[in-house]
């Protein structure tokens, strides 16, 4: 994890006319929008909360949202991978990683939302989250991801995962977790993302990153989702308040239909503009904070072939390469390295394995989901 700036996240939340956007917390004395509709009740038993793992206080009062939740963000927490796979290993890991954002980032208390040990163990982090999860109404404000710490559910999971993955006792109580969330908050499988689609850091480890088209599958089947309720592409919903890989791709973007932006995964004026400007342009609603909606992603990308070149390319590579594909170059020239890599990358999505860049490609590239992902194969 890195460290984080919660203003930024409090600014998020004064989006949209939504007015008052936080609701001040003491201790574990909760006060809620007058609109907030809980959702029914769930066994949340095999969550270990803060007061069973003997959590500190806050170091100041803490707050909850009050825009909806809509995302899942899976993270690593660049621990070692031990091999205690111990319920006092999962309690001792929780209080390490607290006092680690307490006293190490200056923090008011852990980052994250819920912790999985390697063991399996499924921890409460930030205090308020195991009750505003058993509620179904509105999440703690968080610390684990600028940007999104009102509006995703962060869930780190013990180890290191760049190039090992995590243990099986790990990913199946990541999957029972996550059914948990989306059941709660509403989501669904396709809502769940990696801490680097929406900020820039090597977590959650590209080996680990590997496998969360089967994390999501296996969300979808626990949930029993309809596939026609799955929207053809989920794209990441970026914003001005976040900076991260993919930010960068729509700079090049961008750039290729003739903006003068950086392309630097700073989502600066300039973006803000271009992006702005691009909506405006193509009959697209214009947001206020210059979400990439789904209508500005999909007219935005272009489908590229074998004899694709220029910045589209470099796009492509140059995210292929962050997230693991270290053979990838940024080059401007669709070479076999990186048709090789979009091919594996299309198979792990259930996506045809042609090499050609489609729209559904581009949205897996960057750290979407698409509906094919979920078809039996």
């Amino acid at each position: 994890m890195h460290v984080d700036h919660s203003e930024l996240d409090r600014r998020t939340l004064l989006r949209a006319g939504l007015g008052a956007a936080t609701v001040a917390v003491v201790g574990s004395e909760l006060a809620f929008p007058a609109a907030a509709q809980a959702a029914p009740g769930a066994d949340l038993d095999w969550i270990i909360s803060c007061d069973e793992w003997g959590a500190r206080p806050p170091a100041d009062p803490l707050s909850v949202s009050a825009i909806a939740t809509n995302k899942i963000i899976v993270h690593h927490m660049a621990f070692p991978n031990v091999t205690d796979y111990s319920e006092a290993q999962a309690v001792k890991l929780a209080r390490d990683c607290q006092d680690l954002h307490m006293d190490g980032n200056g923090w008011s208390d852990t980052g994250q939302h819920f912790t999985v040990s390697r063991g399996g163990y499924v921890l409460e982090g930030r205090r308020g989250s195991l009750e505003r999860l058993q509620a179904g109404d509105r999440q703690m404000i968080s610390a684990h991801c600028p940007g999104e710490n009102g509006r995703a559910i962060g869930i780190e999971n013990e180890g290191t995962y760049v190039t090992e993955t995590p243990p099986q006792a790990l990913l199946d109580s990541l999957v029972k977790l996550c059914v948990a969330v989306c059941q709660q908050y509403g989501l669904h499988a396709h809502d769940i993302f990696g801490h680097w689609d929406f900020r820039n850091t090597q977590c959650p480890g590209a080996a680990f990153y590997r496998q969360f088209p089967t994390l999501r599958r296996r969300v979808f089947a626990a949930l029993g989702t309809d596939l026609a309720d799955v929207p053809a592409r989920r794209w990441p919903d970026l914003w001005r308040f976040v900076s991260s890989p993919a930010v960068q791709v729509v700079q090049y973007l961008l750039a290729h239909r003739g903006y003068a932006v950086p392309v630097n995964s700073v989502f600066d004026a300039a973006t803000v503009a271009a992006v702005q400007d691009w909506q405006y342009r193509n009959g697209i609603p214009v947001d206020v904070d210059a979400t990439l909606t789904p209508q500005t992603w999909e007219t935005l990308v272009p489908e590229l072939d074998k004899d694709a070149t220029g910045l589209p390319v470099s796009a492509v590579q140059f995210i292929l390469a962050i997230k693991g594909y270290a053979e990838v170059a940024v080059t401007g020239e669709y070479d076999h390295a990186t048709r090789t890599a979009v091919q594996d990358l299309q198979a792990l999505h259930g996506l045809p394995r042609n090499g050609k860049v489609t729209t559904s490609t581009w949205c897996a590239i960057v750290g979407g989901v698409t509906r094919q992902s979920f078809k039996r194969h």
